[in-house]
């Protein structure tokens, strides 16, 4: 075949990222933190992992974090394609200079099989054995890949040479296996293996590195979600989009006999959109795919990891190129503005992991030097190639993907386009044209209609009303252009409330393109840390994440186009017509930084049934969340890496939607959890029962058997959580304990998230009761259950506050779940009105009745 071929498979094709300048400031900002962050780097220090490999001493330490782990060397691959992209937009030749020194020093360490790596071949021995082993293969794809786009961005020649020299021996490797072992294989996260040995083949035209490329694609996941069965709840998410980039790189490469693979492609693209993701674009909790449509339950502070974003973009724009269907770009326009650019610090330069959906929470990034994480690779990937999809050129003129102040050299038409856009802070964008040869033919300028148009767009030429066609959701206009032509296109924006498919009144707010949060304070923003090295932000305070309308919920957004209003020139806005429309300001998400946000807020109406249940559920998320000592996602291979995965006849799986962690007959596996000396703690662990569920398992905790059986269940089929006491005599004076599971009978084993935690507290105190008028007949004291309050004979109404011991414990006011961070109002009644409060401890159980008698009367 043919690698002409690929273009005519395309309408659009793509403009070479030097012949695209951006003139908007905010990424001209962003692009220069990341080139600053590019040339700060040590090419010595990145090798170092390398040039063990092959056995020569290391010119300086490796970097720490992950590049001092399994998955080291994945940085140097994101690099190696940074430096080259950066190259392509800004021709500066110290960033050429860095990659000529780096594929230098590669070229040493490359060995004569052609395996290039900063870890030994034994790690890929271990995937094939079924023995922990943290992600190889995708680390291996981000070298073949930084090794092309050296190519491909920068023209090394000895790139491509590294490249098809490495793709030899992947060939020859894959070559080998058998469909067991290929199994084994690519049940572990491999990237993109597939998509990149593609790229490789059109390169090298090696029917061996298509044979490898071909040994990764997995039809046991292309067939089904081909069809329109989703089964991605339980899967690791960036797992899983890579292999779907691969799928749509093979009918790219190979054409039309390969539609298979393109169906595949398009309707995985249309579930993760459309009942996985959030209103940024982003998905998943995690790192892993939850169930479709349900998305509310899954909101925390470990949701929308950045590399997903990423990849979901790279997937929509060759989707978009092979379609035209808007569809795409709306996607691509929503999520680059509002979770890629949302993601880089704008004075620092670093990048974000996780991207909280959860209200309270605040954004982390990475240290220069320290972490290495896969979403610092994919960040420097994502601000170095800023312009590349802002055009795309067709057959018969030039497409606008998106509205971004820039100036496009479309030499083959002979013109100039510059975009003079300020979205979403103007609803206007300009286009001047310039000459750079006499003009005979005609050439068509297509306009993208974004999805979010709160009214029809319009179109000046040269000041007049121009008319256009609207074509697939596009303006086009086609003439023969004059040098000094201008377009003026208007596009109307209005305030949106955005709901989420399992919760339609938790709502996020959109003007136009951009998603809006609003800030809620500094207070306490202390990280904490998961996995290997990863930040995320805590919460150690309950936050407010409801807005109380009066009337119902379904009133107030059905008005909601009278329900907001816009604050002067700037983009801020309040909302009218709920509990806090003096205190919250909405402003765009993606220039928030250093506080804590709000994203989605739940429209509730006063002491609800919803808001009632709402406030449980948060309180005992927060409870978890403050009582856990340390947590494992069981079955993601970082975390269990971090937590010192070990064991025997064991694999990871997806059963009934979950991540589960396995072992054989006669298998084991174990990890180590910290846990706080000298204290009893909790380990809890879930399980499965009904069909593979209720089989034995031996848990044994610092040598000792703490459970002996199947965990006793009243779930006919479901997962059922046990906590079991770590006693303090156990624990002594460690602060960590090995944890194992024995499998003596059939395959079983533990899902979802592995705890050490603290005991929930058991005292149901009252903290603090306060009245905002009367006297009470004795001071407040939480063991005294009944007071008297006395007020004015003319008094009508009053406020109160009842503070729960622990923050986590539970208040109810006349049998009403209530909201214990407010002061809440209440009407008296006669002469004598009686408050009932219950306050549970933080165990939700613990209960204790307090009775004040509210009396109206002379002599107060």
């Amino acid at each position: 075949m043919s690698i002409d071929f690929i273009a005519s498979t395309a309408l659009l094709d793509d403009y070479p990222l030097g012949r695209v300048r951006i003139d908007d400031a905010y990424l001209q900002n962003a692009f220069a933190n990341e080139i600053r962050y590019l040339k700060s780097y040590d090419i010595d220090r990145l090798l170092a992992g390398f040039r063990e490999t092959r056995g020569l001493p290391p010119l300086a330490d490796k970097y720490p974090g992950w590049e001092n782990t399994e998955i080291r060397g994945h940085t140097l691959g994101h690099y190696l394609k940074a430096l080259a992209q950066a190259y392509a937009v800004s021709n500066d030749a110290e960033l050429l200079e860095r990659l000529n020194e780096l594929l230098g020093g590669l070229a040493e360490c490359q060995l004569e099989s052609g395996y290039l790596s900063a870890f030994p071949e034994e790690l890929f021995n271990r995937v094939e054995r079924r023995q922990p082993a943290w992600v190889p293969w995708y680390t291996m794809h981000k070298i073949v890949a930084g090794l092309t786009a050296a190519f491909e961005c920068a023209g090394s020649s000895l790139a491509l040479e590294l490249a098809s020299r490495l793709g030899d021996w992947i060939a020859a490797r894959t070559a080998a296996w058998t469909p067991d072992v290929q199994a084994a294989v690519l049940s572990v996260e491999y990237g993109g293996m597939n998509d990149c040995l593609y790229d490789l083949y059109k390169l090298t035209r090696s029917t061996d590195h298509l044979d490898a490329a071909h040994r990764f694609d997995e039809l046991s996941l292309f067939g089904p979600v081909r069809e329109g069965r989703d089964i991605l709840t339980g899967k690791h998410a960036n797992t899983t989009i890579p292999k779907f980039l691969g799928a749509l790189n093979r009918y790219r490469t190979l054409g039309e006999s390969e539609r298979f693979y393109l169906e595949a492609a398009e309707s995985f693209w249309s579930m993760v959109v459309e009942h996985h993701s959030y209103v940024t674009g982003g998905n998943s909790e995690w790192e892993h795919f939850g169930e479709p449509d349900k998305l509310d339950r899954e909101r925390s502070n470990f949701t929308a990891e950045t590399c997903n974003t990423y990849n979901m973009l790279k997937l929509s724009r060759e989707l978009f190129k092979l379609s035209g269907d808007p569809k795409y770009a709306d996607f691509y326009e929503n999520t680059f503005l509002n979770a890629i650019l949302s993601s880089q610090h704008p004075h620092t330069g670093m990048t974000m992991y996780f991207q909280p959906m959860a209200t309270g929470y605040f954004k982390v990034y990475s240290s220069p030097f320290e972490h290495f994480w896969c979403c610092t690779g994919t960040g420097m990937e994502s601000f170095t190639k800023l312009n590349d999809s802002v055009y795309f050129r067709a057959e018969d003129g030039i497409v606008v993907h998106q509205y971004i102040s820039s100036e496009l050299d479309a030499e083959e038409f002979g013109l100039k386009l510059t975009q003079r856009s300020a979205l979403p802070e103007s609803d206007t964008a300009v286009f001047a044209v310039s000459l750079t040869r006499p003009q005979t033919r005609r050439v068509s300028l297509s306009f993208r209609l974004p999805e979010w148009l709160a009214g029809e767009a319009q179109l000046t030429l040269n000041g007049a009303r121009a008319e256009y066609e609207a074509q697939g959701g596009f303006a086009v206009v086609d003439r023969v252009w004059s040098d000094g032509d201008e377009l003026e296109l208007r596009l109307p924006m209005t305030l949106r409330a955005i709901g989420l498919p399992d919760a339609p009144r938790a709502v996020a707010f959109k003007y136009g393109p951009v998603v809006l949060s609003a800030g809620l304070g500094r207070e306490d923003m202390t990280e904490s840390a998961t996995g290997v090295a990863v930040s995320v932000p805590t919460r150690n305070m309950l936050v407010k994440d409801f807005l109380t309308v009066s009337g119902s919920p379904d009133e107030w957004l059905n008005a909601f186009p009278s329900n907001w209003e816009k604050r002067g020139r700037k983009l801020e806005f309040v909302l009218k017509g709920t509990d806090e429309d003096d205190r919250l300001v909405f402003t765009p998400h993606y220039k928030r930084h250093g506080e804590r946000y709000g994203i989605y807020w739940r429209i509730v109406e006063a002491d609800s049934p919803e808001l009632q249940r709402h406030i449980l559920e948060r309180k005992r998320k927060s409870r978890a969340e403050d009582a856990t000592v340390d947590s494992l996602p069981v079955g993601n291979d970082q975390y269990e890496l971090e937590h010192g995965i070990r064991g025997d006849k064991t694999f990871v799986d997806v059963w009934d939607g979950s991540t589960t962690r396995r072992a054989e007959s006669g298998g084991w596996f174990g990890y180590t959890l910290k846990v706080r000396p000298h204290e009893e703690q909790v380990l809890e662990a879930t399980f499965f029962s009904g069909h593979r569920g209720d089989r034995p398992i031996t848990i044994e905790a610092g040598g000792t058997v703490i459970a002996d059986g199947v965990p006793p269940s009243e779930i006919p089929r479901g997962f059922h959580t046990h906590r079991y006491t770590l006693p303090v005599e156990l624990i002594g004076g460690r602060d960590s304990l090995d944890l194992t599971f024995k499998v003596p009978g059939e395959e079983t084993g533990i899902f979802e998230i592995l705890r050490t935690m603290t005991p929930f507290d058991g005292d149901p105190s009252l903290r603090r009761l306060e009245f905002d008028s009367g006297t009470l007949n004795a001071p407040f004291e939480p063991s005294r259950m009944r007071y008297t309050l006395r007020v004015s004979p003319d008094t009508d109404s009053l406020s109160f506050l009842a503070v729960p011991a622990k923050k986590n414990g539970l208040v109810y006011a006349d049998g009403i779940l209530i909201e214990d961070s407010l002061r809440r109002k209440i009407r008296l009644q006669g002469d004598v009105t009686l408050l009932r409060l219950t306050a549970l401890a933080e165990d939700h159980e613990t209960a204790r009745d307090y009775v004040i008698e509210i009396a109206r009367g002379a002599g107060v």
